[in-house]
């Protein structure tokens, strides 16, 4: 069974939802797919931490081969841009539009052929898109890496899991690791953090920023 290469691709499919066609947690998941972007660009040596800020490092074409579309883009983004801190990195994922990471990092699934995009209408008006997984298994195959992550012998745990398990619980990705797995395994998780170096805790700040942002807008509405 192949598996997807990059994090992103592999954080879409747990948070895929096969009974209801979509993904979950709709809201925090552009945010989590930036993080996963950006750590995968991290671990392949193609950015680096200067001054707790993300740079781009020199161009190595083997440490770009296989990269997800949506993982190239923001690589091009960071090359182009002054350096910015993680947290502000992940905090820049676009919410709405075609170039929000849910629909680029889905888009590219599609197109390699791991998932089937249907168009379908909501009680006969309201368009969405259904999403199929063209094999289940690689989904179980994904969350079982994290739960050896969580409960195998640390010093057999891939470094390519440890990096998406501190993600899926810095994101708090429900459909993955639940609330009470979260606390239970809070050690080992500080333990595996590591792997995907500072962006779990950027990660965990711009989730911050954005439910402080939400609850002073509710307020100012209110």
């Amino acid at each position: 069974m192949d598996l997807p290469a990059t994090l992103p691709e592999k954080l879409y499919l747990l948070a895929h939802d096969p009974r209801r066609g979509r993904t979950t947690q709709h809201s925090s998941l552009n945010l989590l797919l930036q993080a996963a972007a950006l750590t995968e660009l991290l671990r392949r040596g193609l950015l680096s931490e200067d001054g707790r800020k993300a740079v781009a490092r020199a161009r190595r074409a083997d440490a770009e081969a296989g990269l997800d579309p949506y993982s190239a883009r923001l690589l091009v983004q960071v090359r182009e841009s002054r350096p910015h801190s993680w947290s502000s990195w992940v905090g820049r994922a676009r919410a709405t539009g075609r170039d929000q990471p849910i629909r680029r990092v889905r888009d590219g699934l599609a197109d390699s052929g791991r998932i089937t995009l249907r168009p379908h209408r909501v009680a006969g008006l309201f368009p969405v898109t259904m999403v199929t997984l063209d094999d289940p298994r690689v989904r179980d195959a994904l969350a079982a890496s994290v739960t050896g992550a969580l409960k195998g012998p640390l010093s057999r745990v891939d470094p390519a899991d440890a990096a998406l398990t501190a993600l899926v619980a810095a994101g708090r990705l429900r459909s993955a690791l639940s609330a009470r797995e979260r606390r239970e395994h809070r050690g080992r998780i500080a333990k595996l953090a590591p792997a995907a170096g500072p962006v779990p805790r950027a990660l965990g700040t711009a989730l911050a920023w954005r439910t402080a942002g939400h609850s002073a807008e509710a307020a100012a509405l209110g």
